[in-house]
């Protein structure tokens, strides 16, 4: 029998959840610490000085920050918020609540919980050479703001939120879902000319750049795949630094950004209210007997495709833990839908609760269990690639890939729903034929298969997977 509450404590300390650190020093006394979560592509700050530290944009998770407080006797005494963010859970409630460090963000947030107005003109004071200065920076939301770290009075460093990215600019379309219409993501992209244009190009060339997110973020386009830049770099490389006219600014800020996740307007409202203290999160979320069953119920199934391949609870979801599993978690699960999580063995259990209450999710839980069943329940049949290219005609191909990357096609035949798209465009999927389903590496093919069969279970289902790279 498991111990939850000592188990989940215990492995909270020690499991890996995808999160590395690097330092940058303004001197002996004063450090630059970023935190990386390569799940959501995201960075936090930790601005040490003097032995007292501030956070900027902090992941769900604070352990990584208290144990960076403790290894150099420092106390944290704030945390800054540039923006209630998107697609990621913070906690700076949990940490203001623990530390009783302050909560600074822009009043324009309107936040339900306790915190220091942080907006243009407004300074945080560390030490008599070192502040961090806010500035409103809005256009990726209307409440963003950038916070300057001065040295002696001239920029060291700009933590920009979502405002600059490297390569690109934090996308102005993610408030849109509370009926403001297309209007709103104009009237952001303008404010978001005015803040590259009127704020960033200002700052001298050498300043450092960290934002919130790096490659492969929803919250930007075309982000580069770096951890630290320049202004100067950014004004070389940042395609927004040359869109000069505002209206071509406008229209090229708004083309091609991918879909909004689902889950992103219901972390927004979270951070706005702050989230459930971790600890006691993971802890209220029951840990069942193996192979359990709920009739109706709907799994989500984190173990690899090849062994849901084999067997698998009827009605199952099979989103594999991996980078990913976060992103496609909260996009085809609408905030609110009861779940219970399948994992392959009990040393997974704490990590994959971690990675749902990373999006806040947690809450939705019903309970977690370990499947290891080969030999029951359903299965999906074996994919014959030589079939495949004997005759293409006796399948009907989806290609779960975006519009963008279907153009290069694998196949002549291919009905192109991209994943984010499926459940809404089920049907058309044809009768009659045994349904190929592939991505570009075998991952979303794998979670599409099973979306497939769970809500059209009379269709026949395979999944090419990797075997996608030999074609």
């Amino acid at each position: 029998m498991i111990n939850r509450r000592s188990f989940l404590t215990q492995s909270l300390l020690l499991a890996g959840t995808g999160i590395w650190a690097q330092t940058k020093k303004v001197n002996d006394r004063q450090i630059i610490y970023q935190f990386f979560d390569s799940g959501l592509a995201h960075f936090s700050y930790a601005v040490l000085v003097d032995k007292k530290i501030i956070l900027i944009d902090p992941a769900r998770d604070a352990g990584s920050y208290y144990t960076f407080a403790k290894e150099h006797g420092a106390t944290i005494i704030g945390v800054i918020e540039t923006h209630p963010h998107a697609d990621f859970v913070s906690s700076h409630l949990e940490i203001a609540n623990y530390t009783k460090a302050k909560i600074y963000i822009s009043k324009l947030q309107k936040a339900s919980f306790e915190f220091e107005p942080f907006d243009t003109g407004n300074t945080i004071r560390l030490s008599p050479s070192i502040s961090l200065k806010a500035l409103s920076t809005p256009g990726h939301s209307p409440d963003s703001i950038s916070v300057v770290l001065e040295k002696d009075k001239e920029p060291h460093a700009v933590f920009t939120g979502d405002s600059l990215l490297f390569g690109s600019v934090g996308r102005p379309d993610l408030r849109t879902y509370s009926g403001e219409f297309t209007t709103q993501r104009e009237q952001l992209a303008k404010q978001q000319f005015h803040t590259m244009h009127d704020i960033f190009a200002l700052f001298p060339d050498k300043t450092l750049v960290y934002p919130a997110h790096g490659a492969g973020s929803h919250c930007g386009n075309a982000i580069r795949n770096v951890k630290e830049s320049t202004i100067r770099e950014e004004k070389r490389t940042n395609p927004a630094f040359t869109w000069l006219d505002e209206d071509e600014f406008v229209r090229q800020l708004l083309l091609d950004q991918p879909d909004i996740p689902q889950y992103f307007p219901y972390n927004v409202e979270l951070n706005k209210l702050g989230a459930n203290e971790l600890h006691k999160a993971l802890s209220a979320v029951p840990i069942l007997d193996n192979n359990y069953w709920e009739e109706s119920a709907l799994f989500i199934d984190t173990r690899p495709s090849s062994a849901f391949r084999i067997a698998h609870r009827k009605g199952a979801l099979n989103i594999p833990d991996a980078d990913k599993f976060e992103t496609w978690l909260g996009t085809l699960i609408a905030p609110r839908q009861g779940f219970y999580v399948v994992v392959s063995e009990v040393s997974k259990i704490k990590p994959m609760l971690l990675k749902t209450a990373k999006i806040g999710y947690e809450v939705f839980v019903k309970g977690i269990f370990v499947y290891n069943q080969n030999s029951a329940d359903l299965s999906i049949d074996d994919f014959d690639s030589d079939l495949l290219r004997a005759n293409q005609d006796r399948y009907t191909i989806i290609d779960v890939r975006t519009e963008k990357e279907a153009k290069d096609k694998y196949f002549d035949k291919v009905i192109n729903i991209p994943l984010s798209e499926l459940t809404e465009r089920l049907q058309e999927i044809p009768d009659g034929k045994t349904v190929l389903v592939h991505c570009a590496s075998g991952y979303r093919s794998g979670i599409a298969a099973s979306l497939i069969l769970r809500l059209r279970p009379e269709l026949n289902i395979m999944d090419i997977s990797n075997a996608i790279t030999k074609f």
